[in-house]
């Protein structure tokens, strides 16, 4: 028997000889998990003999199943930790801590590292749902929110009407908890939801709606149109926009044509017998909350040519020279040319004088002849033509040879004045001559256009000029002319604002002649008794 102990010491002995102390070869790891879900702690350890397991939380041991059959925490064969739910409450936190592994056996002990054990929680409640937004098309559209609060901190993403937003569409950025739109379109309008997400699952917030205004546009401009007088014309408009643009028509520096003009409603702008005065830039404005848009197009009137001042005809001696005037109003201004009748050849205004010729016509459509011959009589025609028609008029020439008629005589011819702006003016000509003759007015040398409405030719051959103008300051003359001569009769006219109005000469009583001789003749007048400054000098003129 002692040999038989003695074999079993030697046994012994050897197998104490390979025994070893606990060693951890796998660590538990930080884990988060969420509440209510299965977790495990891994921890492995050798040793021989095979070590014990137990674990540590906070420092204190943890009770498994091993110790109470009920508990939630089971000891896995290889010394992991197995949780089968996890257990958190607002009061309770039973699993949440810092664990460590323990191994153990005869020779000592070793210990794992620590190993977290952290519930993840996300809470129902956002800390700021976004808002509803409203912005113009381009322009930049930020949505804002806060996720609720939880453990990891929730991301966030974007949801719009109900799919997910991809942003790598390079307008779309998403920051934190804001979602950036550049240069917004129509289609970025809709239902924006945000998304918190973590572990545990995801929170949505409120509905919160973009809406992307337009600022108006045109589908339809107007276009320019050029009609005649007395038609009647149309400017198209259609604009889109949101919200649906108002419309609206005006007119550059003016009004648009009271009584004649209606706007449908398509927007249409129409207007009835157009005249000159309508002429002008239309514009189509479109309007809403978020901008203004306008649309030009212009209207031009073309008016046919009417005369302003016709020929009349003439009679003239041989050698001397004649003028027949022509002026016509229109739009386009009209071209004049004469012809002669019976004759191919065209007189145009814009035509240089030949050095050689007698027959030139003025800028302003006055046909004159010089040193005038028998050949030169006939008629001659002025006709005025632009796009929109054409007139005619002639008149017709007489060339005497030497006449026994009375040369033209102005009697009463225009005087001295100055009237106030917006005042009348009435210069005075009066003239006798066989046979009777025509009168024309210039002033300062060139001839008083008809085509000015303030300015008549009375039949008296007085010049009335109504709602003077500075402009009218000046010199104008009386010319009555027959085939015998011309008489001229020069007076000033000056027009002054009504406190600058400083008073002439008013012309006196008709001459009385006595004493008359081969060699002399006596004229006595008396000095206007009406209102006027005392004259100075007196002009006497004599005509043969």
């Amino acid at each position: 028997s002692s040999i038989k102990r003695f074999w079993l010491l030697l046994v012994w002995s050897r197998l104490r000889q390979e025994d070893s102390p606990p060693r951890i070869v796998e660590h538990p790891s930080d884990l988060i998990v969420s509440k209510g879900e299965p977790a495990t702690l891994n921890c492995k350890a050798e040793g021989r003999p095979a070590p014990t397991v137990e674990w540590y939380k906070d420092g204190e041991r943890v009770e498994t199943d091993r110790e109470n059959p009920r508990s939630h925490r089971m000891l896995l064969p290889s010394g992991s930790l197995f949780f089968l739910r996890i257990v958190h409450g607002r009061r309770s936190k039973p699993d949440d801590g810092s664990y460590v592994c323990v191994a153990r056996n005869y020779l000592g002990e070793a210990a794992s590292r620590n190993a977290s054990l952290e519930v993840a929680i996300l809470r129902d409640d956002f800390r700021q749902n976004p808002s509803d937004v409203m912005v113009a098309a381009g322009e930049p559209a930020v949505l804002e929110c806060q996720p609720p609060r939880g453990h990891p901190e929730p991301t966030i993403s974007w949801k719009k009407d109900g799919s997910n937003i991809d942003d790598r569409d390079e307008r779309i950025t998403i920051r934190g908890g804001k979602l950036m739109i550049t240069n917004a379109r129509k289609s970025d309008a809709g239902k924006y939801v945000c998304v918190g997400t973590n572990m545990v699952g995801e929170r949505e917030s409120d509905v919160a709606e973009l809406t992307v205004l337009e600022r108006p546009s045109f589908s339809r401009r107007p276009s320019s149109r050029v009609v005649l007088a007395e038609d009647n014309v149309e400017f198209r408009c259609e604009a889109r926009g949101d919200p649906v643009p108002t419309v609206r028509w005006r007119k550059e520096d003016g009004d648009l044509p009271r009584g004649r003009f209606e706007i449908l409603e398509d927007h249409t702008l129409k207007l009835r017998s157009v005249a000159p005065a309508d002429v002008g830039s239309y514009s189509c404005v479109a309007e809403n909350m978020v901008g203004k848009a306008e649309a030009t197009a212009t209207l031009t009137v073309h008016v046919p040519p009417v005369f302003g001042v016709r020929p009349r005809n003439q009679v003239v001696q041989v050698g001397r020279r004649v003028t027949f005037q022509c002026e016509a109003l229109g739009n386009p201004q009209p071209a004049i040319f004469w012809q002669r009748e019976g004759s191919q050849n065209l007189l145009f205004t814009y035509q240089p004088p030949q050095p050689s010729s007698r027959v030139s016509v003025s800028q302003t459509g006055d046909l004159t002849i010089t040193d005038v011959q028998h050949a030169d009589s006939g008629f001659y025609s002025c006709q005025a033509l632009n796009v929109a028609g054409s007139v005619i008029t002639k008149a017709l020439l007489e060339v005497t040879d030497v006449s026994d008629r009375l040369p033209p005589v102005i009697r009463q011819g225009p005087v001295n004045q100055t009237v106030p702006v917006d005042g009348m003016a009435l210069l005075s000509c009066e003239a006798s001559g066989s046979p009777v003759p025509s009168i024309l007015w210039k002033k300062d040398g060139t001839l008083v256009s008809a085509s000015d409405s303030r300015l008549k030719q009375l039949d008296t051959g007085a010049l009335q000029i109504r709602y003077a103008k500075l402009g009218d300051t000046g010199t104008y003359t009386c010319i009555a002319s027959n085939p015998s001569g011309e008489a001229i009769w020069k007076a000033f006219l000056e027009v002054q604002g009504e406190s600058d109005v400083t008073i002439l000469t008013i012309s006196p009583s008709k001459p009385e002649v006595t004493d008359v001789s081969r060699t002399s003749v006596t004229l006595a007048w008396k000095p206007n008794p009406n209102t006027g400054a005392t004259p100075t000098s007196y002009i006497i003129e004599a005509f043969r």
